[in-house]
């Protein structure tokens, strides 16, 4: 038989016996057992008032349940109401839209047309402007041109002007430009050379071996270009002096190369290649063109010129009249023999006409005379005497035979 003090089990010091193991193990049961019957217990009140909570969630969940169904039925009744609100409004809001919709289309058809006329009478009126707009600029354009061209014409006529052979050249140029407008090729020379080896501009020859008229382009311009530009009273006077100084061996220079005794005309006459030049010359400076006119030399500008040339130009055509005289008086002869002999011509045709005129006088009697006849023989009405035949049918008879 076991033996209850008997050691179960040994660590170290201390030892367990069987009596000590068995009692420990009843003890432990027994507490697991109170702790189970404790945890029975707790689960059983815990399931209690569980199912206590349960019922009483389910009680509310109840009455929650028809709150909500009545709730359910409130909101349902108030869809239904504000789906049909919803409809009419749909309707109406439909209804107008399409009305909306109708206006704007018709709003935006008027505005568009009016905008396309509108758009369209603009892209005229800018097509227009741009057109005025084209042909001012071309206007603007052409005078700019022109304005550029005179410029550079002004610029090189100062430059012309500024350089003295240029200058002599300018006045030479405008000289044989008039005097070849006005006279025959044949009537004058340029760059004559006469006797005492001098060549004067122009050498205009006059009618009946008269002897040439002298013409000087080289008018010195240079002192009165100064008497021009000068800003002061002091260079004024001196460009006077210059100016009256070399006018007047200018003068003295034709004097004495182009005034040769039957060669050239005792008067010369100095061109002045500007209407400015002369009046300002003239204006001012009067005692010099006395003392050229003193000196047998006249200052003429281009319109004189041109005066003088025209009165040249009489003289050469009187001159060729009267030269052409005897041919002119002959051919005057042959047409009053022809006159003549057109007036007896005439004559002729008349007795020709007054002849004819007779014969048909006689002609319209004649058939006056047949036309009677006629009507007697229509009539039957004849005269037992015969009436003698007309003497012109007499003698157209009398040749018949």
């Amino acid at each position: 038989m076991l033996d209850l003090d008997t050691v179960f089990l040994a660590f170290g010091d201390y030892t367990l016996t069987y009596a000590q193991a068995l009692t420990g193990a009843i003890a432990g049961f027994c507490a697991l057992a109170l702790v189970a019957l404790i945890a029975i217990l707790a689960a059983w009140r815990s399931a209690r008032t569980q199912k206590a909570a349960a019922y009483q969630q389910a009680t509310e969940d109840r009455i929650h349940a028809q709150e909500l169904e009545t709730r359910l039925g409130e909101l349902t009744r108030q869809q239904a109401e504000m789906t049909g609100r919803m409809s009419t409004m749909a309707e109406v809001f439909g209804s107008r839209q399409s009305e909306l919709a109708k206006g704007l289309r018709e709003q935006l058809d008027g505005f568009g047309h009016r905008l396309g006329q509108n758009m369209t009478t603009q892209a005229q009126a800018t097509h227009d402007n741009l057109t005025k707009l084209n042909e001012r600029l071309a206007v603007i354009d052409n005078a700019q041109k022109n304005i550029t061209e005179l410029s550079r014409d002004v610029v090189g006529l100062q430059e012309i002007l500024s350089n003295k052979q240029r200058r002599g050249a300018f006045g030479q140029v405008r000289m044989e430009a008039i005097i070849g407008d006005g006279l025959p090729s044949d009537s004058y020379t340029y760059q004559a050379t006469l006797s005492n080896q001098t060549r004067p501009d122009c050498l205009i020859r006059m009618p009946n071996g008269a002897p040439g008229l002298v013409v000087d382009a080289k008018f010195p311009l240079e002192a009165f270009n100064a008497f021009r530009e000068a800003d002061n009273d002091a260079d004024k006077k001196t460009a006077s002096t210059r100016l009256r100084s070399d006018v007047g061996k200018h003068v003295s220079d034709i004097s004495e190369r182009y005034f040769i005794p039957g060669e050239t005309q005792d008067i010369a006459l100095m061109f002045v290649p500007s209407e400015s030049i002369y009046a300002e010359l003239h204006e001012y400076f009067e005692d010099i063109a006395q003392r050229a006119y003193k000196s047998r030399i006249v200052i003429v500008g281009p319109s004189l010129l041109m005066l003088a040339i025209q009165v040249v130009q009489a003289i050469l055509r009187d001159q060729r009249m009267r030269e052409q005289a005897h041919v002119i008086q002959h051919e005057v002869t042959k047409l009053l023999g022809d006159v003549g002999r057109l007036r007896d011509r005439v004559h002729k045709l008349q007795t020709h006409f007054g002849q004819a005129s007779a014969d048909i006088e006689q002609i319209v009697i004649s058939a006056g005379k047949v036309e009677r006849r006629g009507s007697k023989i229509e009539s039957l009405e004849f005269s037992e005497e015969a009436e003698p035949l007309p003497k012109a049918m007499q003698r157209t008879l009398a040749a018949g035979e």
